[in-house]
């Protein structure tokens, strides 16, 4: 084989292992799914049962993980107790949702220094920016609906953009897409648009028609615009016929039924209203309370732990792909691709809690930002900051757990301390990510290619490769460099180690050693190995 192939195989091995697959369980799945095939016709097809009913999701194998989360929650409301001493919160509370349910929240503090209200689940907090994947949420269920294209350019439904002036000549309008994802050219503009809530809507054509400056043209990279997503929020209110409030309680908040989330604070009960206070010298003062305006789809929410928990849930739904029915107001399909992250950026300044270096590649999606840690693991992410609150949720889908947390102190920094809770609960709460089944194929090929190992059945071979596969490497040359192992006779095998549908690895042994073996196979019908690998372990 070539040095290349050895590096795949590396990483393949290496990815093997991080997963942690445990073999036996996945044999017994498999078993149920495939009995041993070896001994059967090549084809794998069964006329009676397409791969898509066949297909099996990824799973977690541990009944215990509740449990185990809910045994940390004493070792969290002290970090965000000490959090919040420290930085001089108000209030703060938190929330852990695992597996599709808000299982522990947390906190403690006054809503209102001067009426004596304190904090609850049912508290009202302003979430500022993390509204936006809401906004972008309504955009999407808009374009799945044949309404409009994330490729529009924004001028034909903003017309006051018409006389724009972009920064080169040969920059290229600016599209719904640009606005979703922070790539409009406009500039970071978190201390301006924060005080500009609650515009109305003709101070907002107003402030378009007037011109606007850019730091890039649009497309070429990402810089966080509140501006843009103001904007998608006017191109909600010119699609749907409905200011973008009502739109959105109509689409999302009451399918998903959250009746407990306002844009204005004035509709909520007044003792459960979090009201916003800044430190200033050695005291408390009071932040004045914004309405929600043409501004409002950058940060207008105001919700609640027990309602807001609803929406992180549904979002959280969204994976693993599988095949039950779909559920809420967009397709699963939809919800993951605002969780695909665009205009990539690599941080190498990360520390985890043990204060290791840990390199992050991160991208923004639609109104959510994406991560993947050195590690392999991805979260999704946003947080939220105005004039008198802090906000800020994580979750990680691989590991279906995250956690939200709200504070009222104004641009309360609520990112770092999700991020260690989240540390403690993926290392001390021995939180292990899905696991992927044994594709009845995958099983079925796997015992193929065990028995050519074992025979070189020319016969066999040469139904069960694919076309190229003795084009690449010929017949004689494989079999050397398997001769080559020199694992004596070959006795037996180990059950699959999936790392997709189509693609895996398992370990044989002989008399004289074991190897691990990979195999890929074809995306024809009836797929065939297109690709197989070997390594001696010992």
């Amino acid at each position: 084989m070539s040095h290349a192939g050895d590096d795949l195989f590396l990483l393949i091995s290496l990815s093997m292992k991080i997963k942690n697959i445990t073999l036996l369980l996945v044999t017994l799945i498999a078993s149920a799914c495939n009995s041993d095939t070896s001994n059967k016709p090549i084809s794998s097809r069964n006329t009676a049962v397409s791969y898509n009913e066949a297909y099996q999701a990824p799973f977690f194998n541990s009944s215990g993980r509740k449990a185990s989360v809910l045994s940390m929650m004493p070792t969290l409301e002290a970090l965000y107790a000490n959090h919040a001493r420290i930085q001089q919160y108000p209030s703060h509370f938190f929330g852990v949702v695992l597996d599709g349910e808000l299982i522990a929240t947390g906190g403690k503090g006054m809503i209102n220094l001067e009426e004596g209200f304190t904090v609850d689940a049912n508290t009202k907090f302003h979430i500022a920016s993390m509204t936006k994947s809401l906004t972008a949420m309504a955009i999407v269920k808009l374009r799945d609906e044949g309404r409009l294209s994330l490729e529009d350019a924004a001028v034909d439904y903003i017309p006051e953009l018409k006389e724009l002036e972009y920064l080169t000549r040969d920059a290229s309008p600016i599209t719904i897409f640009n606005l979703m994802t922070m790539s409009s050219g406009f500039p970071e503009d978190n201390p301006w648009a924060d005080r500009r809530l609650e515009d109305s809507e003709e101070a907002f054509s107003d402030l378009m028609s007037s011109g606007l400056s850019f730091s890039n043209v649009p497309g070429y990279t990402y810089e966080y615009s509140n501006l843009g997503f103001a904007m998608l929020g006017r191109i909600i209110t010119k699609v749907s016929g409905m200011s973008y409030q009502a739109y959105i309680n109509r689409e999302i908040l009451e399918p998903l039924g959250m009746r407990d989330t306002y844009w204005e604070y004035e509709d909520v009960p007044r003792e459960q209203l979090a009201v916003g206070y800044r430190w200033q010298g050695d005291r408390w003062e009071k932040e004045p309370m914004l309405h929600t305006g043409a501004f409002g789809a950058i940060g207008g929410l105001i919700t609640s732990m027990n309602d807001f928990s609803k929406y992180v849930i549904y979002l959280m739904n969204a994976w693993p792909p599988r095949n039950e029915d779909e559920s809420g107001p967009l397709k699963r399909s939809s919800l993951r691709e605002m969780q695909t992250p665009f205009f990539a950026r690599l941080s190498t300044e990360g520390i985890d809690q043990s204060g290791n270096t840990c390199a992050t590649l991160t991208g923004y999606g639609y109104g959510l930002s994406v991560k993947t840690d050195c590690r392999g693991n991805t979260s999704v992410s946003h947080s939220g900051g105005l004039p008198g609150f802090g906000s800020q949720y994580t979750f990680f889908p691989d590991y279906g757990i995250g956690i939200i947390s709200f504070a009222n102190r104004t641009y309360a920094g609520t990112t770092r301390i999700n991020q260690d809770a989240m540390e403690i609960l993926m290392t001390e709460a021995d939180l292990a990510p899905r696991q992927l089944p044994i594709s009845g194929i995958l099983h079925q090929r796997s015992n193929q290619v065990f028995r050519f190992l074992r025979t070189w059945d020319d016969q066999l071979g040469d139904l069960l490769f694919a076309d190229n596969f003795y084009l690449d490497f010929p017949r004689q040359i494989r079999k050397i460099a398997f001769d080559e192992l020199d694992l004596g006779e070959i006795q037996s095998m180990d059950s699959m180690v999936p790392l997709n549908h189509l693609r895996g690895t398992f370990k044989i042994r002989g008399t004289r050693g074991e190897a691990e073996v990979f195999f890929s196979l074809s995306p024809e019908e009836d797929p065939k190995v297109q690709a197989l690998r070997f390594r001696k372990l010992r």
